[in-house]
């Protein structure tokens, strides 16, 4: 089976780190991080990633804005990870949304949400899934 490669953008180190931590030991490939608007549409042109974790508001413009660019080249599974997830959902009604703080089981179950609605993802599947 293939391992999904994720995109962070999270413009806090930190938080950056750690959940590259979380996503290894959920048996993702953490393919890059992007601190910044820009670096997230580069790393996503150049990579091509499966999924995008994307903090919604980010020091050097929008995580929001930066996805909904890098989803003009086609579809792919995101999260938004937000202390504010009204703002998210706002902007982008249908959007999967993860409240900060959050833990594992409901960061899977939001990468579960995402990629059952992503065309592009029916036939990825999620660590652990037996396929």
């Amino acid at each position: 089976m293939q391992v999904l490669r994720v995109l962070v953008i999270e413009d806090d180190a930190l938080i950056a780190m750690l959940l590259s931590q979380l996503l290894a030991g959920m048996g993702y490939e953490v393919c890059a991080t992007a601190a910044s608007e820009a670096e997230a549409v580069s790393a996503a042109t150049r990579l091509g990633p499966d999924l995008m974790i994307a903090d919604a508001r980010l020091s050097q413009g929008s995580g929001v804005s930066a996805v909904e660019e890098i989803l003009r080249a086609g579809p792919i599974a995101h999260v938004f990870v937000s202390g504010d997830a009204e703002m998210v959902r706002a902007r982008k009604p249908d959007a999967v949304v993860v409240r900060k703080p959050f833990g594992e089981a409901e960061l899977a179950e939001a990468i579960d949400l995402a990629l059952a609605a992503t065309p592009r993802s029916e036939n990825l599947c999620r660590p652990g899934d037996g396929h």
